[in-house]
């Protein structure tokens, strides 16, 4: 394990391969699940702030959900978290040729939003967990994600890299600096 600067980093994110094949997925991680994807608390007036804008690439069930419910729901925490529809899908999903993908992203790519999406799902299969003085990346095992692992293993991409822009995008570019020393210099020890 590493760390950086309170940020305590899983050596599975180094050691282990991903590369995202939605083709093979159908993009699983939005449509199941037994709780929505994690909301920042400053995420929340994002969500509310643009949804005017992107739901108009939401599904009609996704935006009668939000009507009735809201932007944003919570998990047995008490932690904020995207509504989900009644088949567990997030409510924000809408489909490309059969893959399910994110409407608020599509927003952002369209540059109609400046909000990309939840850094939860940008970051997936990292998962967050918060601690008293650190905040400590995981690396979240999913069978949907098995041709992904392959496909990165094929690739030679360790999940950190796969992720480098969401790293920064969280945490900044020069803690994804000190990131990439600090695994350079383990890879050295390990060959001395």
């Amino acid at each position: 394990m590493l760390i950086i600067d309170n940020v305590l980093v899983s050596d599975e994110l180094i050691h282990n391969y991903f590369c995202c094949d939605l083709a093979a997925c159908g993009g699983e991680c939005c449509i199941e699940g037994d709780a929505g994807a994690p909301i920042e608390p400053l995420e929340v007036a994002d969500l509310e702030e643009n949804y005017p804008i992107f739901k108009k690439y939401m599904t009609e069930e996704g935006v009668e959900m939000v009507a009735k419910n809201g932007t944003f729901d919570y998990d047995m925490e008490g932690e904020f978290v995207t509504p989900l529809l009644s088949d567990e899908a997030c409510a924000y999903v809408y489909y490309e040729d059969g893959i399910a993908k994110c409407a608020i992203e599509k927003a952002f790519l369209n540059g109609e939003i400046s909000f990309q999406k939840p850094i939860s799902c940008h970051l997936y299969p990292i998962r967050i967990k918060k601690l008293p003085d650190y905040e400590a990346l995981n690396y979240h095992r999913w069978f949907v994600c098995e041709s992904a692992c392959e496909r990165g293993k094929e690739k030679h991409i360790p999940v950190y890299q796969f992720l480098k822009g969401p790293l920064i995008r969280k945490y900044g570019e020069e803690w994804f600096k000190k990131l990439e020393k600090e695994v350079e210099k383990q890879e050295q020890e390990v060959q001395h």
